[in-house]
C-alpha cells in the first residue's frame, strides 16, 4: 500500500465552497464515490474518488474554500493501481499500433467516432454528471453526461454502440454545441458486418450465424454487435431516460446514480440516511432488496392493492411484537387459500343429545383404559363415514383445474390452537380405527403440536379438515378450507335448545355445524347432502354401523 494526495480537480471556477464531506479517515471506499460537495455561485457538485482505497486523513472541512489543484484528501492505495487505472484506455485503444490485439478490437465493422454536444438551446452549459469511463462497453442512447442549465437538466445520449475510449470531459466543465465529449470505437450497423469476430466485450452466441447472406432480413438480428445484444423498446428506452432524469434532483453522488440506473430505481422514492438527507448506496441496496421481498410477504400477486402502513402511535402508545415464524406461515397459506379458493359455507345443526349420553356414560372405562374420549373421535368417525358415502368432498383439484382426483383412504386433519399459532396434524385412515384408538390419537398428536414435536408426516396428507372451537364458544364460523383440500368442517359450542317432538317442547343438545367448501369441486346440493347425513349420524352413532 502507498499513500497518494487527492487533489480537487478542474471544477469550472475559481473557488468554491464545502458543504458537505461525505468520508472519514478510515474509510474503504470505491472509483466513483462521493468524496466532498461543493457549492459554487454557479452549481452544486459532487467530487468523485477517482480510484479505490482507503481514507487516512481528510484535509479540508465543511466552511473550506478550494480550487482547482487543492489537497482533498490523503489515500491509501494498492501499489500499481494508479497507474494501472491511468493505463487502461491506452491499452484499449486500437490505433496505437496494427497488432493482432488491436485488430480483434477494431475490426473492419467498428470506427473510431468522436461524440460532441448537440444543439442544447445554449452555451456554457455545466456538466453536472458524466456517465462513463474509459473501457465502458456502451449502447445507443445510453447517457454520456448530464448537463445543467439555468432551465433545465438534460441527459446527452450516445449515438452509437460500442467501448469508450477517452472521456474529455469531467464534472464542473462547461460546454457548448459542438464540445467533444468522448471518444469511442463504435459498431457499424450489422448489416455492413461482413466477418464473425467481434470485441472482446460482446457475448458470443452458441453458434455463430454464417455470412453468406447479409443482405437477408436475417442478418440484422445475428448478436455480434452490442447493438443487437442491448436492443430494448423504445418506450422501455424512453421510460427510462424520464427515470435518469428525474434522479438529477435527488441528493444522490454519481455511484449511487449509477446503481439506481442499473435498477431503474426511483430515486425520490428513498430516504436517504446520509447527511443532509443524502441517499447512500445501502439506502438503494435496502430499498430494491425490500421490493423484491414484497410479493412473498404482503403482496397477493393477483393485482391487489396492499394495505397503506399507518402510524398508530399518533392516537397514543402502542408496543409492537413481531409474529412467530409459525404464525407468519400459517397468515401466508390462509391469504393463498382464501385468493384462490371461491368459498361457500354451509351451516346445519345435529341433536347430539344421545351422543353425548352415551359419551359421558364412558367415562369409567375411559378412566381403566387410561383414555380421555371427547366429543372429537365420534365426530372423526362420523366424518370418515360420510366422506365415503359422498367422495366429492374427499377430493382434490389438479393444479390445471381440468380434472378432479378423488382419494381412496380417509385421512383427516385436526386444527390445535397452539401458543404459536395453528397446528393441523393429520390422523391416517380415520375409517379404520375404532373410537378408542382415535381418542388416544388425538390426545398424543394435540400433545405433540403444543410441544412442537411434530414430524412432518404427521402433517402432511390430509382429505380433509376438522376445525373445532367447542371448548371456547360461539354459534357459527366460516372456517378457511385447507387447500388442496377441497372442504372444512367447523365445530361450535353445543347448547341446549327447545326441539319439538310432535307433542311438546323438550330440551335437546344441538351442536352448530360449519361446513366451507370450494365451489370449483364441490356444488351446493353436495355440501347440503352432506351436513345433513352428518347431522343424521351424530344424532344416532349406531347408523354408523350400518
Amino acid at each position: 500500500m502507498s499513500n497518494e494526495i487527492i487533489k480537487v480537480p478542474d471544477i469550472g471556477s475559481g473557488d468554491a465552497e464545502v458543504i458537505e464531506v461525505c468520508v472519514g479517515a478510515g474509510d474503504q471506499i470505491e472509483t466513483e464515490d462521493s468524496l466532498i460537495v461543493l457549492e459554487s455561485d454557479k452549481a452544486t457538485m459532487e467530487i468523485p474518488a477517482p480510484r479505490n482505497g482507503r481514507v487516512v486523513d481528510v484535509l479540508l472541512k465543511v466552511g473550506d474554500k478550494v480550487s482547482e489543484g487543492d489537497d482533498l484528501l490523503t489515500l491509501a492505495v494498492e501499489e500499481g493501481a494508479a497507474e494501472s487505472v491511468a493505463s487502461e484506455p491506452v491499452a484499449e485503444q486500437p490505433v496505437a499500433a496494427p497488432e493482432p490485439e488491436a485488430t480483434q478490437v477494431a475490426t473492419a465493422a467498428s470506427v473510431i467516432q468522436e461524440v460532441r454536444v448537440p444543439d442544447i438551446g445554449s452555451d456554457n452549459v455545466p456538466v453536472i454528471e458524466v456517465s462513463v469511463k474509459p473501457g465502458d462497453t456502451i449502447s445507443q442512447e445510453d447517457t454520456l453526461i448530464t448537463l445543467e442549465s439555468d432551465k433545465s437538466i438534460m441527459d446527452v445520449p450516445s449515438p452509437f454502440n460500442g467501448l469508450i475510449t477517452e472521456v474529455k470531459v469531467k464534472e464542473g466543465d462547461t460546454l457548448s454545441q459542438n464540445d467533444l465529449i468522448v471518444i469511442m470505437i463504435a459498431a457499424a450497423p450489422a448489416a455492413e458486418q461482413t466477418t464473425t469476430s467481434a470485441p472482446p466485450a460482446t457475448e458470443q452466441p452458441a453458434t455463430p450465424a454464417t455470412p453468406a447472406t447479409p443482405a437477408t432480413p436475417a442478418t440484422p438480428a445475428t448478436p455480434a454487435t452490442p447493438a443487437t445484444i442491448a436492443a430494448q423498446p423504445q418506450k422501455a428506452m424512453e421510460s427510462t431516460l424520464e427515470q435518469e432524469q428525474a434522479n438529477k434532483r435527488i441528493h444522490a453522488g454519481p455511484s449511487v446514480r449509477k446503481i439506481a440506473r442499473e435498477f431503474g430505481v426511483d430515486l425520490s422514492l428513498i430516504q436517504g440516511s446520509g447527511p443532509h438527507s443524502r441517499i447512500l448506496k445501502e439506502d438503494v441496496q435496502t430499498y430494491v432488496k425490500t421490493k423484491l421481498s414484497a410479493p412473498t410477504s404482503a403482496s397477493s400477486g393477483l393485482g391487489i392493492p396492499q394495505m397503506p402502513a399507518v402510524d398508530f402511535s399518533k392516537w397514543g402508545d402502542i408496543e409492537e411484537k413481531p409474529l412467530t415464524r409459525l404464525r407468519q406461515i400459517a397468515g401466508k397459506n390462509f391469504q393463498r387459500s382464501w385468493l384462490n379458493v371461491p368459498h361457500v359455507t354451509q351451516f346445519d345443526e345435529s341433536d347430539i343429545t344421545e351422543l353425548e349420553t352415551f359419551r359421558k356414560s364412558q367415562k369409567t372405562a375411559a378412566m381403566a383404559r387410561g383414555s380421555k374420549l371427547t366429543p372429537l373421535p365420534f365426530m372423526l368417525k362420523a366424518c370418515a363415514y360420510a366422506l365415503k358415502e359422498i367422495p366429492q368432498l374427499c377430493a382434490s383439484l389438479s393444479p390445471e383445474m381440468d380434472r378432479i382426483i378423488y382419494k381412496k383412504y380417509i385421512n383427516i386433519g385436526i386444527a390445535v390452537d397452539t401458543p404459536d399459532g395453528l397446528l393441523v396434524p393429520v390422523i391416517k385412515h380415520v375409517d379404520k380405527k375404532g373410537l378408542w384408538e382415535l381418542a388416544d390419537e388425538c390426545v398424543a398428536l394435540a400433545g405433540k403440536a403444543r410441544n412442537k414435536q411434530l414430524k412432518p408426516d404427521e402433517m402432511q396428507g390430509g382429505c380433509f379438515t376438522i376445525s373445532s372451537l367447542g371448548s371456547v364458544g360461539g354459534t357459527a364460523f366460516t372456517p378457511i378450507v385447507n387447500a388442496p383440500e377441497v372442504a372444512i368442517l367447523g365445530i361450535s359450542k353445543a347448547e341446549i335448545k327447545p326441539k319439538w317432538n310432535g307433542v311438546e317442547f323438550e330440551p335437546r343438545l344441538i351442536l352448530p355445524l360449519s361446513l366451507s367448501y370450494d365451489h370449483r369441486a364441490v356444488n351446493g346440493a353436495e355440501a347440503a347432502r352432506f351436513t345433513s347425513f352428518l347431522s343424521q349420524l351424530l344424532s344416532d352413532i349406531r347408523h354408523i354401523l350400518l
